[in-house]
């Protein structure tokens, strides 16, 4: 319904809703936990892709370190939380600080060593307050087998 429609706007609006992804990326970064914060806009160079630009929309993802692997390559599992909702907001973000999605080509993070066939970024989870009853509810999705089947590979 329309009434339904403009409470989710309003709450992404607000930065209410929770939006977690689970991220294979290139690297351990150097703290277990940080924020992200830098502004996101279209890249000068190549308007198809979106990078970290000084006349950026403010952008700021939230990061824990869940798991790192050291074989083949260096690499780690990163829980992702959005505060802001940019396009390739991740995937721009953790290619800024050196960490790639892995098997994502555009961003940086298509290398020899380990094998994807797409990027490593799963959206895990999504909660937000329902509309009508005002109760929060939360879905969450299992990985699928191929995030799955690498993250058991590397482990």
């Amino acid at each position: 319904t329309a009434a339904a429609y403009e409470s989710l706007v309003t709450q992404m609006t607000a930065r209410s809703v929770t939006r977690v992804y689970s991220a294979l990326v290139w690297g351990i970064p150097a703290s277990v936990n940080g924020v992200i914060d830098a502004p996101i806009g279209r890249d000068h160079r190549d308007v198809t892709r979106m990078a970290v630009v000084v006349d950026g929309r403010a952008s700021r993802t939230h990061y824990a370190l869940e798991q790192s692997f050291h074989t083949p390559r260096e690499a780690s599992l990163l829980e992702c939380r959005l505060e802001t909702g940019r396009t390739h907001q991740i995937r721009v973000h953790l290619a800024s600080i050196g960490h790639p999605v892995v098997g994502d080509a555009q961003y940086g993070g298509a290398r020899a060593g380990i094998r994807a066939g797409r990027p490593m970024l799963h959206a895990r989870e999504l909660a937000f307050d329902h509309p009508r009853t005002g109760e929060r509810v939360s879905f969450q999705v299992v990985a699928p087998a191929d995030f799955a089947t690498l993250v058991a590979t590397l482990s």
